[in-house]
């Protein structure tokens, strides 16, 4: 249609749709999930240009080995810091899981029962910490920083100096395995732990009720939701999930240490919050969790293929974590002023 021989009306409704439109181009791009798919973009190409191995698709699926424990992890943490809670205790949770799968396997049990071991071990850790924080009503990140020393604790006085090993093929198959002769099993593990959990969070009544206990817990009790029982839950789920953790990662290095995964909570925060979920509750979805994860392991892949230090990583880790805190919180910022 010409514009020169259209009525008022006529412009005035186009310019409408357009402008419509736009707005909703404008918040796709500016959504956090848009800028984290093009922060992982940028990182793939850039590693693509800078290191002739990287694009190797043997390499590439190998490289998810060594970030798909912790981002098993990252997964039940979304939740829970939607929730307004936090569990730093998952990296001691991990090892005491560890250490319970030894010496369940010294005791004899069959190897079936070792990864049962290492779910029970880690919801037993995370009921401790649900407990504490519902019925006590003590802050999280207080109780987790203590379980934390505490399950860390416990590990190290039971292997002392030495360390379990000699552990059955099953845990092997699954920590070193592959589908195909080419795909890990854990990033096959991780996928479809993911797909379960963006079901239960985006197409539920139970994920509508995790939001709303994080916009605003205390309407949600009164409106009928077992907010403590919700937390409790979550802090349970975390817990089995850093068992499951546990199971695929004492299969992948053969032994368990007291130093097994140690700094990891840090890494499984950094990727929940660069992810988009908002510290402060009530915001957030797997998709970013999952794009996060991407990121971040594209990221070490390539550092590591460059040969860089790991205590680099680590600076580039907390550097992202205090980055992305301050973004979210200063969009969050402009969206509440306009």
């Amino acid at each position: 249609m010409n514009p020169i021989t259209m009525t008022p009306n006529e412009k005035t409704s186009r310019y409408t749709i357009l402008d419509r439109e736009n707005t909703k181009l404008k918040h796709v791009l500016t959504r956090w999930e848009s800028l984290l798919a093009m922060l992982f973009v940028l990182v793939f190409v850039a590693n693509s240009i800078v290191l002739p191995y990287f694009l190797d698709p043997y390499n590439l699926l190998d490289g998810t080995t060594n970030f798909s424990e912790k981002a098993l992890i990252a997964l039940p943490m979304a939740l829970l810091i939607i929730c307004r809670e936090i569990d730093v205790s998952v990296a001691g949770t991990l090892a005491l899981s560890s250490v319970a799968m030894g010496l369940a396997k010294g005791a004899g049990l069959p190897p079936a029962m070792l990864p049962v071991v290492a779910l029970a071990t880690g919801a037993a850790c995370g009921f401790l910490n649900g407990v504490l924080v519902t019925r006590y009503a003590l802050p999280s990140i207080v109780v987790t920083i203590g379980t934390v020393s505490l399950y860390r604790g416990l590990a190290s006085v039971v292997l002392g100096d030495k360390a379990f090993t000699g552990y059955p093929e099953l845990m092997t198959d699954w920590g070193q395995g592959y589908f195909f002769g080419i795909v890990p099993r854990e990033f096959v593990v991780l996928l479809a732990c993911a797909a379960l959990f963006a079901v239960l969070l985006h197409t539920t009544v139970w994920g509508r009720r995790i939001y709303a206990i994080g916009n605003n817990p205390d309407a949600a009790r009164f409106s009928g939701i077992a907010v403590d029982r919700y937390r409790l839950a979550l802090f349970m789920l975390t817990g089995a999930m850093a068992g499951l953790a546990a199971f695929l990662l004492t299969g992948r290095i053969g032994s368990t240490r007291p130093n097994i995964a140690t700094g990891w909570e840090l890494e499984v925060i950094t990727m929940v919050i660069l992810g988009g979920v908002s510290i402060a509750g009530g915001t957030g979805t797997i998709g970013g969790v999952m794009l996060a994860v991407l990121t971040m392991g594209t990221l070490t892949y390539g550092m590591s293929l460059a040969n860089i230090p790991g205590i680099y990583m680590t600076i580039v880790v907390g550097v992202l974590l205090l980055v992305t805190i301050a973004v979210s919180r200063v969009l969050r910022g402009r969206s509440t002023r306009a």
